[in-house]
């Protein structure tokens, strides 16, 4: 990559734009909302479960400026949400403040394993052990959503959670290639611990992206 493109992807003002698009939240606290999805490349923590591993190499994703990013997304919707990949690789102040100028509500999806760059909204942390979160995240999350790949994960969750803050939101939610494994866990396991909601990947489900 030619210096002057890196230096502008190194500002924010170019990003590694994987996808975009306009559909329904699938997940967590905003489940059946409308929203436009910003999916930008560029991942190291490596789950082995990711279902969108094509993020991780963000070398093959065209760097794109954000003027672009914010004129296509103010077509469709006041609520953007930012994924990844894993979009705190990269500084999201530009890109979020521009949105935020445009009048746009603007959400992330993040593991917390970058320092927390940008303006929010909302920040849903999901929290990954082989790429723990940098501490200074854990307050600033909205929403706590953990993944339940085994029944280790269940401990992990309950560790995670004491970093949150009181008002922070908790949601547990099942890998999706062991979901009828962990589901009847999930169920028993909020029952016992109500604070916790179950958090369902409903887009799958809907067949949309």
């Amino acid at each position: 990559m030619e210096k002057k493109i890196q230096d502008q992807v190194n500002a924010g003002t170019l990003l590694p734009l994987m996808e975009e698009f306009y559909t329904i939240q699938g997940e967590g606290f905003h489940t059946g909302t409308a929203a436009y999805f910003i999916r930008v490349g560029g991942c190291d923590v490596g789950c082995h479960w990711c279902d969108v591993k094509e993020s991780w190499n963000a070398d093959t994703h065209p760097p794109t400026h954000i003027d672009q990013i914010i004129d296509h997304a103010a077509q469709w919707s006041k609520t953007i949400v930012i994924t990844g990949g894993e979009p705190l690789t990269w500084d999201m102040e530009p890109l979020t403040q521009g949105l935020k100028d445009r009048g746009m509500t603007v959400h992330i999806e993040t593991s917390g394993a970058y320092p927390l760059s940008g303006a929010w909204d909302w920040i849903c942390l999901s929290p990954k052990k082989v790429k723990m979160p940098v501490a200074e995240i854990y307050k600033e999350a909205h929403e706590l959503k953990m993944i339940i790949y085994n029944k280790s994960d269940f401990a992990f969750a309950k560790a995670e959670a004491q970093k949150v803050s009181a008002t922070c939101q908790l949601f547990l939610q099942p890998e999706w290639s062991v979901r009828e494994k962990m589901i009847p866990q999930i169920t028993e396991f909020v029952m016992q611990n109500p604070e916790w909601r179950v958090s369902l990947q409903t887009h799958k489900y809907l067949n949309i992206p």
